[in-house]
């Protein structure tokens, strides 16, 4: 029995969540907007941890652009939990916000990039072997706090241990992965999914170039510039994702919006980098029909 409320004025109202930074959403979400008003749909635009806001008020409350709260992850698991008719779920956020979920995924048989986790206060070494790696933190949003590291470079492997010492200081969870330099020449490819009558669909891909060229030195920025272009989806690449997300914990049904990120492994064929359900750009500007897609995923939760 899912209870649905409904709003006193009869058009549905929706809150789409973004931060302080991004008081007017990313421009690609605004694509939205049209489209959400033609299906007689009220879009409101709200700050995730504005005191101000009344979550109660919305039929829908669809997670967008909640950037900065990688620093602050704890209370943003629990301000989702406190949010009635949040999308993607609270329980998803939890699980989602923390890269660890990649070492379910690969125990449930998703070909992955192959990860070593160092827990805070833990000594880490670099590898003995001389090729490329990225370091990055579990808990992070925007390719904060990611750096690119060759390890047969002196001054590199000092700065790859004070990156993971940075982190662990913190308090924080480092991840360290080889670095697939097929993403160099092939990029990395999203796929968009999207949720429909049956459930999530697939809506487009796109290809992100590869944007980590060497160290972290710790500078804050809210997002690593992107470029980004339509790209098409091989069968291989869908059967990943497909398979991605058929192991998630509590389905795919329940999710508005999912982005499989994929890169080709050693032996050109895909692997996950990462599965993102939380606040993932969608990329609707770069394929047809997609604003519209976007906004009748949103009408499918409504109802």
């Amino acid at each position: 029995m899912t209870h649905h409320h409904q709003s006193t004025r009869g058009e549905p109202r929706v809150a789409l969540v973004t931060c302080t930074a991004l008081t007017d959403l990313d421009p690609d979400d605004r694509l939205v907007l049209a489209p959400l008003a033609a299906r007689g749909i009220t879009a409101e635009v709200v700050v995730w941890d504005d005191p101000a806001a009344d979550w109660s008020a919305y039929d829908l409350v669809v997670l967008r652009s909640p950037w900065d709260y990688a620093l602050r992850r704890d209370e943003f698991v629990a301000w989702a939990q406190t949010v009635p008719r949040l999308v993607n779920p609270a329980d998803v956020v939890a699980w989602n916000t923390d890269k660890r979920y990649l070492a379910e995924l690969s125990a449930a048989g998703v070909p992955t990039v192959p990860t070593t986790w160092v827990e805070p206060g833990r000594d880490w070494t670099p590898p003995a072997d001389t090729g490329e790696y990225v370091i990055k933190p579990a808990v992070s949003a925007g390719s904060q706090d990611t750096g690119r590291y060759d390890l047969a470079d002196p001054e590199h492997r000092e700065l790859a241990v004070a990156h993971v010492r940075r982190l662990s200081d913190a308090g924080r969870v480092a991840m360290v992965q080889p670095y697939l330099d097929a993403v160099d020449t092939a990029g990395e490819t999203a796929l968009l999914f999207l949720a429909g009558p049956g459930g999530l669909a697939f809506s487009h891909a796109i290809r992100k170039g590869a944007m980590l060229v060497g160290p972290d030195l710790g500078v804050a920025e809210l997002y690593k510039r992107e470029e980004i272009a339509a790209r098409t989806a091989t069968p291989e690449q869908l059967a990943v994702a497909e398979k991605t997300l058929a192991v998630l914990p509590g389905g795919p049904g329940r999710l508005l919006y999912a982005r499989v990120d994929l890169i080709p492994g050693p032996d050109g064929s895909p692997v996950l980098v990462e599965l993102e359900l939380t606040e993932p750009s969608l990329f609707i500007g770069y394929a047809d029909g997609a604003p519209e897609r976007l906004a009748e995923a949103i009408a499918t939760h409504l109802s």
